[in-house]
Parts: structure tokens; sequence; C-alpha cells
């Protein structure tokens, strides 16, 4: 879930969603990665803007481009201007199978969520 939709859903309670592939898990943290990627035009930009290491960032995208059997990013090395990077259409489309599962999951959930939140509210 997006930030805006976390800080509009506070008062309700919030779903994560994680996804146990048989090749490895998706969840929200390599999901903004990817999504910092497609922001900030590199691994290391990314990384900087959610606070974590380059080589944690690296280590993500690998972890993606294994569980995907293809690349989620495609990146260039550095030289005069400096590298990129950038979401292949196998990136992007697991983006929004992603946030459309996880739309889903929400909806279905949203119910209990609020009741959930009723009862345990001091």
């Amino acid at each position: 879930m997006k930030q805006r939709d976390e800080a509009s859903a506070v008062g309700r309670g919030v779903l994560s969603v994680r996804i146990d592939l048989p090749a490895g898990r998706i969840g929200p943290g390599k999901i903004a990665l990817l999504e910092a990627i497609d922001r900030e035009g590199s691994i290391s930009a990314a990384g900087r803007a959610l606070g974590m290491s380059y080589r944690r960032a690296w280590d993500l995208v690998d972890a993606l481009n294994r569980i995907l059997g293809t690349p989620a990013v495609e990146a260039s090395t550095g030289g005069y201007r400096g590298g990129g990077a950038m979401l292949t259409d196998a990136g992007r489309n697991l983006v929004a199978d992603y946030r459309a599962i996880e739309r889903a999951a929400h909806r279905a959930a949203e119910p209990r969520l609020l009741a959930l939140a009723k009862r345990t509210s001091g």
C-alpha cells in the first residue's frame, strides 16, 4: 500500500501483502524499491530514497531477477554522465500485478479490518 493510502488507513488498520512464490518472496519492500528505481532512474538513488545501502538495493534487485527468471531492472554502467537503471517490462508487470493483488486483498479485508480496529481501539 502506498504512503497516502497508509495514512488514510490508520483508523482501520493496514493490510500488508507478501507473496510467496516457488522461487522466492515478493513483498512491499521489493515493490517499493522497483517503484523508486522507476522514479529515480538509478539503483543507488532509489536505495538512498528508501534509506537502504546500495549493496542492499542491488541484492534485492538480484533476488527479484532470480524470482522472475528474467531481469526486472536494466542497469547501465557509469561513465561521463553516470550510470542509470530502468524497469524492464517484467519489472513493470510485476509492480502492476502486485499492486492489483494488494488492492483486491484490501477490498476483501476492509470490513474485517474496520471491525478489528473498532474492537481494539482503546
